[in-house]
């Protein structure tokens, strides 16, 4: 059998786990494991050497698996969640750390900070509430830190670190090549894309890397007319008679003429359409033989339209009811530059990024109109005589402009790797900005001419001549910044020859401004009041009752004022560790420990100290946090490393027990609309897991490799002022399965001459998961039921005889019980067939080989639940070329 180059490249190309690569031919002419080299330590190491968790996939490995996006990619990593509403809209979890995020229209100014950091090469681009959504082309490998890595990664680095590390440019000479695929959904739109790159070597010191791509990706989601009674959208008042008995008589048919919305104009099939288009453009310049500088830039535009998700209560799984069209252009320009060199003894590293983003989105809000107290006021009047009473046209929308910008640096050193003991250590700042313009209308012009100068407390911010359209009767307009600087470092030291110790820690101060303000609420007076503290600021800014009041909640610990100064800045400041030990009992064979902890910092309230509108129940007295407070993940863990026969199969496996302090959550009650969104520490909870991987080159044509994560959660302690809210005491966390894992094959063969085919196929396994941090599912179902005349029929896991997150009773009578949805359990299978040879590439693929309806996420910021779906069975053809 005759062995190319590629032939062995073919074979490197599985792995969830770890890429394999077939090293070049050996006399044997056997295939072996690739050595991979990461820099999960901020030093380059095998990754079989790096005493810490580690998951990479090579660039060979996702051309294989035929994924640019996280949400594909990450089907290929099991200790790692995605949860969202669509491109650019989601929250990453690892190892089950998961809880309940804001939702997307409030995101903005009102989200918790992320506790997984996403780094592109050296950069955090980790934000609150919208995560940056890179395509990943023409990249080196992805790496994936489960566990707290927080000494060395910084904030949000809670429950574990991923990084995508681009390829760079090369002075080696001239390379190029492209990458084009064109598809077809079942149901859905065409998708095709072009991904295309080059390297030159301008002269021996100068070289220059270019990559480009555009994806457009069809749709798949169906927006249907409108029809009430047949499982579409009733209007607003058939809810009223459950939220108040003000309004039973509006919720009769006879005397209210309820009008449903209609969206006739807006019917079209294939309406969640995704546009990935960008490059990236690099320059490395060796300075002489010890010094070298890389600059980097990174264009990208994310343009959606639709919605990503369907409406389980209308016939099939594609159909959805949107009311006003909808879209978010997300765009973002990074510019990163690395100076490396030594200088003596110490390798020297500067590194530093400054990123820009814009994003612009319109939200339909129509069912606002669903969930609240308050809520029938925006489209139904109180008039007494019963035939002046009415509800009208319920259709709302939400539209936002943020800006975000982040400038990170940092300065670190290495001491040489070869000597008994290594130390890494060195300084970060970090400085970020978001300031977000969201508007709303939530209340019907026709019927309430009045009402939104009233929700606006001018009329010039809702009159034809003030700021905001005149439909607009709702405004947040909020600028959030947050500086940090930091001091790091970790120590190594060889005990033995096989035995090596380590320690880190971190110092860091976080300063959190919050400025500006909503419709109804100065947020920065507010701030600046609680950081003062004096009677004369709380009086002025609340006046005296309400200042005497929250004087007695400050007093007695009801509120924590302690972390602001008199100007409303809120900081934090602490240090964390990490420790471990690892012992080489072979040169294939590494055993470890290690402990670590993780934190994310405080988040601030827009409406901190505000008192429930409803004080009966659970919120008789409640008052809301001026903040969150940090939350913080201590965690240990044990594993293993293992390199086997001859280099042929690689085993890993890790277990781990993780403590959760005071977690953080985002909180939203229906009967207090006055609330808004706010964050809040729901309790504590314990994790334990195992996770692993493996990669065996059975034979030098069969390549066989997987992963697999077990995972268990449980709340141990619960908030009191969220008891019967929240989920009880060994209640699960939300989003992540006990039980998931994926396997993959490759197989390739020998046509004629330098031709080589391959088939390869994968299938992954996601266990059931629970949705969300509060027990509503029966509250939001029962909402279902009143609005679209039909439950959803997705599965509710029940947790308490009654959920004391609201006040009013169910459509029947009844008091709500506690539940959350279930996120049921699924198998995805890919499979591609190829023929290659050195410098291109043709495959025919089917993706979701099964047209599998996955259900990845429930929504119900509607107040009636929307099911997050994967693409239905595509099939496709790819072809690459490749110029060296």
């Amino acid at each position: 059998m005759k062995f190319t180059k590629l032939h062995y490249a073919v074979l490197t190309a599985l792995a969830a786990s770890g890429s394999l690569s077939a090293e070049e031919v050996t006399k044997q002419q056997k295939a072996t494991i690739e050595v991979i080299e990461v820099t999960a330590t901020k030093r380059t190491e095998s990754i079989q050497d790096v005493p810490v968790t580690v998951t990479a996939l090579t660039g060979a490995s996702l051309e294989k698996l035929g994924v640019s996006n996280f949400d594909e990619y990450v089907e290929f990593l099991p200790n790692v969640v995605f949860q969202g509403t669509g491109p650019g809209q989601n929250e990453i979890y690892i190892r089950g750390a998961a809880t309940a995020q804001t939702n997307i229209s409030v995101s903005s100014v009102q989200a918790l900070q992320p506790s997984v950091a996403f780094y592109l090469d050296e950069q955090p681009v980790s934000m609150q509430g919208r995560n940056l959504d890179v395509y990943a082309t023409d990249v080196e490998r992805i790496e994936v830190l489960p566990g707290p890595q927080g000494t060395l990664f910084g904030a949000s680095s809670q429950s574990g670190t991923v990084r995508l590390i681009t390829k760079k440019p090369n002075h080696d000479g001239f390379s190029a090549g492209f990458d084009t695929s064109t598809s077809t959904t079942k149901g859905g739109d065409l998708s095709n894309s072009v991904e295309a790159y080059f390297n030159m070597s301008l002269t021996d010191s100068l070289a220059v890397r270019v990559a480009t791509y555009n994806d457009y990706q069809g749709g798949w989601i169906d927006n249907i007319r409108n029809v009430p009674g047949q499982g579409g959208y009733n209007g607003s008042a058939v809810v009223i008679d459950r939220i108040s008995a003000n309004f039973a008589k509006l919720a009769d048919p006879e005397n209210t003429p309820t009008t449903a919305p209609q969206n006739d104009a807006l019917v079209e099939d294939d309406f969640n359409t995704a546009n990935y288009a960008g490059a990236r453009f690099g320059v490395s310049y060796l300075i002489n033989d010890e010094w070298n500088l890389l600059v980097q830039h990174t264009q990208q535009s994310l343009d959606t339209e639709g919605v990503f998700s369907y409406d389980p209560n209308l016939e099939g799984q594609t159909s959805t009811n949107r009311f006003v069209p909808e879209n978010n252009n997300d765009d973002f320009g990074l510019t990163t530059w690395t100076l490396e060199g030594r200088l003596e003894q110490l390798d020297i590293v500067y590194t530093g990024g400054y990123l820009d983003r814009d994003i612009n989105s319109t939200i339909d809000y129509t069912g606002y109109t669903n969930g609240g107290q308050f809520s029938a006021y925006y489209v139904c009047n109180y008039a007494s005589a019963p035939e002046a009473q009415e509800c009208l046209d319920p259709t709302k929308f939400y539209k936002e402009q943020t800006s975000t910008s982040r400038s990170t640096h940092e300065l670190r050193f290495n001491t040489p790797a070869d000597k008994d003991w290594r130390v890494t250590a060195g300084v970060f700042y970090d400085t970020q900005e978001v300031s977000s313009v969201g508007q709303f209308k939530i209340a019907n012009t026709e019927l309430f001419p009045d009402l939104q100068r009233t929700l606006a407390g001018t009329e010039g911010i809702n009159s034809n001549g003030g700021p905001f359209p005149a439909e607009v009767s709702f405004v947040n307009d909020v600028t959030h910044t947050i500086d940090q600087v930091a001091v790091f470092g970790q120590l190594a030291y060889d005990i033995t020859d096989t035995v090596t110790a380590s320690f880190g820690a971190r110092w860091y101060q976080i300063d959190d401004i919050y400025k500006g303000a909503t419709t109804t609420a100065d947020v920065s007076g507010r701030l600046r009041a609680f950081g003062d503290g004096s009677d004369a600021a709380l009086n002025e800014f609340f006046g005296e009752e309400e200042a005497s009041a929250i004087k007695d909640a400050i007093a007695s610990g009801q509120l924590d004022t302690s972390l602001l100064d008199n100007s409303g800045k809120l900081t934090v400041d602490d240090t964390i560790i990490k420790a471990s030990v690892d012992w080489k009992v072979t040169d294939d064979i590494m055993v470890f420990a290690s402990y670590s902890e993780g934190f994310r910092p405080p988040v601030t309230n827009r409406v901190g100290g505000g008192s429930a509108a409803n004080q009966e129940g659970a919120f008789e007295g409640f008052r809301i946090p001026v903040y969150s407070t940090t939350d913080s993940l201590d965690n240990i863990e044990v594993g293993f490393k293992s390199t086997l026969f001859d280099q042929s199969l690689r085993f890993n496996a890790t277990a781990y027990y993780s403590k959760i302090s005071d977690l953080q959550t985002s909180r939203y009650d229906p009967t207090n609309i006055s609330f808004l969104v706010f964050t809040d520490n729901v309790g504590d909870a314990e994790i334990k897991g195992i996770d692993g991987d493996f990669s065996w080159v059975v034979t030098d044509n069969l390549v066989i490799s997987g992963a697999f994560s077990v995972i268990d959660t449980e709340l141990t302690s619960v908030n009191d002022v969220l008891d019967g809210i929240a989920p009880s005491v060994g209640s699960r966390l939300p989003y992540s399965a006990k039980f998931s894992g994926n396997l993959q094959a490759e197989y390739y063969y020998n046509i004629s001459g330098d031709l080589t085919g391959y088939i390869n196929g994968s299938i992954s396994y996601t266990g059931e998961r629970l949705a969300g941090m509060a027990m509503d599912a029966y509250m939001v179902e029962d909402a279902t039921n009143l609005v679209y005349g039909t439950g959803s029929g997705l599965s509710i896991q029940k947790e308490a005889d009654v959920y004391k997150g609201v006040n009013y009773q169910s459509s029947n009578g009844e008091t709500f019980a506690g539940g959350r949805y279930i996120q049921d359990s699924y198998v995805l299978a890919n499979l591609s067939f190829g023929v290659t040879n050195d410098e291109w590439k043709a495959e025919l693929f089917i993706d979701n080989l099964t047209d599998k309806s996955a259900i990845l996420y429930v929504d119900t910021q509607q107040y009636t639940p929307k099911v997050v779906s994967n693409r239905p069975r595509t099939v496709g053809f790819r072809f690459s070329y490749d110029f060296y």
